[in-house]
């Protein structure tokens, strides 16, 4: 499996990678077709185009004589046409649906729909909260550990004194933000290291540039005294650097988060953004369609437990996701936390 190195902070402790396995992992045959959507919460983002590109090679490598087809909706009707492309399914016959959530448990009646039709559910990125609907997440990391990463990079960025953090997320039916957000605050709540924190506001941006762009700007003029937005989004956090780059306030209002490297490289070397973290969204888009692929083929059976080999990324287990009750996760890991130091490297 590819691996990468976490940098600093307590982010070198977290879990990632691998899950450890119970049993002989099952190897994934290609050569069956199976039709398979892949659903972003919404098109014309970086991360979910990378996704793709990762599910895409797992559709040749497995030789799949079905379409694999990437749709979604616009940023303006996403939980809407979520909901709508997900009815749908139920009447398409496909194999195995793809979806990163946008909708809350909004999504979870047509979510069942496709199931009862047939359909295999697996979330990947954002799940559905209560499971409803849901054959298997697919997770990126384990969300406590996000928590805890975002709490370190506040922490070192408003220093021993202390200072004042404000969130901004993207939108408030996203069920991976509020996840990752609320192990922040139970971080911060219950750890007398961060008692210097101060999270004054959680805003939404709704993953649009130009919106999270004034909603940058508006907490600033809020809070005369922010020191840190903290923006687990990456359209957030490139809009928020960028918006204190043109206001002239880099180094006296930090951004923080989640980004990607090629994206926030000048605002990281110029101070904007002193760190930020993420993950790989084209494994996430590969390891997504291998689990898809082997419950769609029946070569799986999706119960907690059960190993099976993803290609090129090794051997993951089912296990329960200790978030969600009833909820079953394949978790990938690992993340890497972004400085001056490596920034440039994994922007190329």
């Amino acid at each position: 499996m590819k691996t990468k190195h976490v940098l600093g902070l307590t982010a070198a402790l977290m879990l990632g990678g691998t899950s450890l396995a119970y049993a002989e992992a099952i190897k994934i045959n290609g050569g069956t077709a199976a039709d398979m959507v892949l659903l972003p919460k919404f098109l014309g983002i970086l991360v979910f185009d990378q996704a793709n590109e990762g599910a895409q090679e797992a559709h040749a490598e497995l030789a799949n004589g079905g379409t694999l087809t990437f749709q979604g909706p616009t940023p303006e009707n996403s939980v809407a046409g979520q909901i709508e492309m997900v009815t749908t399914a139920a009447t398409q016959k496909l194999a195995a649906l793809m979806l990163s959530n946008n909708a809350g448990d909004q999504i979870s009646p047509s979510a069942q729909a496709a199931q009862a039709a047939g359909t295999k559910v697996v979330t990947w990125d954002s799940p559905i909260p209560s499971g409803a609907g849901e054959d298997l997440f697919i997770s990126q990391v384990d969300f406590g550990s996000i928590g805890v990463v975002m709490a370190d990079m506040a922490l070192s960025m408003v220093g021993a004194d202390g200072g004042e953090m404000a969130v901004l997320s993207a939108t408030p039916d996203a069920a991976n933000q509020n996840a990752w957000i609320d192990a922040m605050k139970k971080v911060l709540a219950e750890d007398a290291k961060y008692a210097g924190v101060k999270l004054v506001d959680v805003v939404y941006g709704d993953d649009q540039a130009e919106v999270s762009y004034n909603r940058a700007l508006a907490l600033v003029d809020k809070y005369p005294n922010l020191e840190v937005i903290m923006a687990p989004t990456t359209v957030g956090i490139q809009a928020a650097a960028k918006a204190m780059q043109d206001e002239n306030l880099c180094g006296k209002v930090g951004v923080s988060g989640l980004g990607l490297p090629s994206e926030m490289v000048s605002y990281t070397l110029n101070g904007c953004a002193p760190q930020f973290a993420l993950w790989d969204f084209r494994d996430l888009g590969y390891l997504t369609y291998y689990a898809a692929y082997g419950l769609a083929t029946g070569q799986l059976t999706g119960e907690i437990g059960e190993t099976f080999t993803a290609g090129r990324m090794g051997d993951y287990t089912i296990e329960a996701d200790p978030g969600r009750a009833n909820a079953k996760r394949v978790l990938m890991g690992p993340f890497t936390v972004y400085t001056k130091d490596n920034v440039e490297a994994a922007s190329k």
